[in-house]
C-alpha cells in the first residue's frame, strides 16, 4: 500500500492541466451500451474508478480497452452480440457509480441485474430515485438477494418528479428514456456540469434531449442510437483543489483548460478569502493573497458550491485569519477528515452538520490517515503548508479520483513524493 509524504514550504507556482473529469467519464462509459458499435473517448482520466468500470463493460462482454499504446488519455468501447446484462457485487461494491448501467441495460436489452452498491463512507447514499424513474418508465423492479432486477418489453415515456436531486439517479433515468418510447419529462433534475455532458453525448448518438443541465430535462425517445466519439470535459473539481494549493502555499498556479463556468461557486469563495483569481490562457489563475481572509460557505447543490471542495476549503480556511464556519448539507460523514486534521494542528470544532474553524498561524506535519477520496487531497493540501514531513496513508482513496496528483504538484515545485507505505 502506497503513502504520500509532504514537506511543507515551498509556494507552488507554474502552469498545469486538468485531467478529463472522472464524473463525467462514468455515465459516458455506461453510455456505450446504448448503441452497438465502437465508441472512442478522449481526455480519459487513468483513475482507478474508471478502471473499474471499464472492468465491469467486460464483464457483460463489451470490448473496453484502454489505448495505452498509442493515447493513454483514449479509451474504446466496443458493443456487439452477447452481452450479458448484469454488474456484480464484486465491482459494485468497489465503485457506487457502477449503478449507472442499470438504466442503459434495461432500455436497450428489456432487463438488468445489478448489484446494490450499499454504503459509502462519507454517508446513505440510496439509489431509490433511480428505480422511481425506472418504475415511472414503466420497468418492472425487483429487489432478490442483493441485486436490483429490472425488466420491461419497452419503456414508456413519463413524467419524473425527482423527491431530491440526485446526480447518478438524473444520469441513469435520462439514459433509459432516450429508448423509451414517447416523451419523459423529468423534473427536479441536478444541474451539475457532468449532467449536461451526458446530455451532449447522448445527443451526438443521436438522442433527442432538451434541457441537459437545468432543472427540467425533456426527452423524446428514438428507436436506436449510434457510436460516438467524444472527449471528456475538464475535472472541476481537480481543478478547484490545484486552485487552492496554489492560496494555501503561497502560490500562483494557471489550471490549463479549466472551465470557469463550472467553478464559479469555488472561484467566488477563494476571492472572498483574498486570492486573486483570473482566466487566462484557457485556463484559470489563482494567486495567493498575503494574508487569507475567512469566509462562510454552505455545500448545496450544483451551481451552488460543491461538497467535494469542502474539504479543500476547510483546510485553506483552517490557516485564514479568523473563524469560519462551514456547513455541510449533502453527506452527514464528510467531516471525517477534521480529526486528522486536529493532528496537526488545526482548530476545528463540529456541531452537527456545521464546522467552526478557527484559523492558526500554522499547522505541523504528522502522519495522517486518509477517510475518503476528497479528504486525501484536503490532508496533501495540509502538508503543503505545514512545518516539516506529512505522511498521509490510504491514498489508494485518492487514486479513484485524481490523476497522479502528486506529479502534477511536483512539477510546480512541492516537495511531494509517494512511497511504499
Amino acid at each position: 500500500m502506497d503513502k504520500i509524504v509532504v514537506k511543507g514550504g515551498p509556494a507552488l507556482c507554474g502552469e498545469v492541466q486538468a485531467s478529463g473529469a472522472k464524473n463525467a467519464a462514468l455515465p459516458i462509459l455506461a453510455s456505450s451500451l446504448l448503441a452497438d458499435g465502437k465508441s472512442t473517448y478522449r481526455n480519459v482520466p487513468d483513475l482507478v474508478d474508471v478502471s473499474t468500470m471499464l472492468k465491469v463493460l467486460r464483464t457483460m462482454g463489451c470490448g473496453a480497452e484502454r489505448l495505452t499504446e498509442t493515447a493513454k488519455d483514449v479509451c474504446e468501447v466496443t458493443v456487439g452480440a452477447g452481452i450479458t446484462p448484469e454488474a456484480p457485487y464484486e465491482l459494485v461494491k468497489t465503485m457506487r457509480a457502477s449503478v449507472l448501467v442499470l438504466g442503459p441495460l434495461v432500455a436497450r436489452y428489456g432487463r438488468a441485474r445489478v448489484s446494490l452498491p450499499g454504503g459509502c463512507a462519507i454517508g446513505a447514499r440510496p439509489i431509490d430515485q433511480h428505480l422511481k424513474g425506472l418504475k415511472a418508465l414503466g420497468a418492472d423492479i425487483t429487489l432478490t438477494e442483493g441485486y436490483v432486477e429490472a425488466r420491461a418489453q419497452r419503456l414508456r415515456g413519463a413524467t419524473v418528479n425527482f423527491d431530491l436531486i440526485t446526480v447518478t439517479g438524473t444520469e441513469n433515468v435520462m439514459m433509459a428514456a432516450v429508448l423509451a418510447k414517447g416523451r419523459t419529462v423529468l423534473e427536479n433534475c441536478a444541474r451539475e456540469p457532468e449532467v449536461e455532458e451526458l446530455a451532449r453525448v447522448l445527443n451526438k448518438m443521436g438522442a433527442r434531449i432538451e434541457g441537459g443541465g437545468t432543472s427540467v430535462i425533456t426527452i423524446d425517445g428514438v428507436e436506436a442510437l449510434h457510436p460516438v466519439e467524444h472527449a471528456i470535459l475538464p475535472d472541476r473539481i481537480e481543478a478547484g483543489t490545484l486552485l487552492v494549493a496554489a492560496a494555501i502555499s503561497g502560490g500562483d498556479i494557471l489550471v490549463k483548460h479549466a472551465v470557469p463556468e463550472h467553478m464559479e461557486a469555488v472561484v467566488l469563495k477563494l476571492r472572498e478569502t483574498g486570492c486573486t483569481v483570473t482566466t487566462e490562457n484557457g485556463g484559470v489563475r489563482c494567486k495567493a493573497p498575503q494574508t487569507l481572509r475567512p469566509v462562510d460557505v454552505t455545500t448545496t447543490e450544483h451551481p451552488g458550491f460543491p461538497t467535494d471542495m469542502q474539504a479543500q476549503l476547510m483546510v485553506l480556511l483552517s490557516v485564514a485569519q479568523g473563524t469560519s464556519v462551514i456547513s455541510e448539507h449533502i453527506f452527514e460523514n464528510r467531516f471525517m477528515h477534521v480529526a486528522e486534521l486536529h493532528r496537526m494542528g488545526a482548530d476545528i470544532t463540529i456541531q452537527g452538520p456545521t464546522a467552526v474553524v478557527k484559523g492558526v498561524p500554522k499547522l505541523s506535519g504528522a502522519p495522517v490517515m486518509a477517510t475518503d477520496l476528497r479528504a486525501s487531497a484536503s490532508l496533501i493540501l495540509a502538508g503543503l503548508r505545514a512545518e516539516g514531513r506529512t505522511d498521509v496513508q490510504r491514498v489508494y482513496h485518492l487514486d479513484r479520483g485524481y490523476e497522479r496528483l502528486e506529479l502534477k504538484l511536483r512539477s510546480l515545485g512541492a516537495d511531494i513524493q509517494r512511497m511504499k507505505a
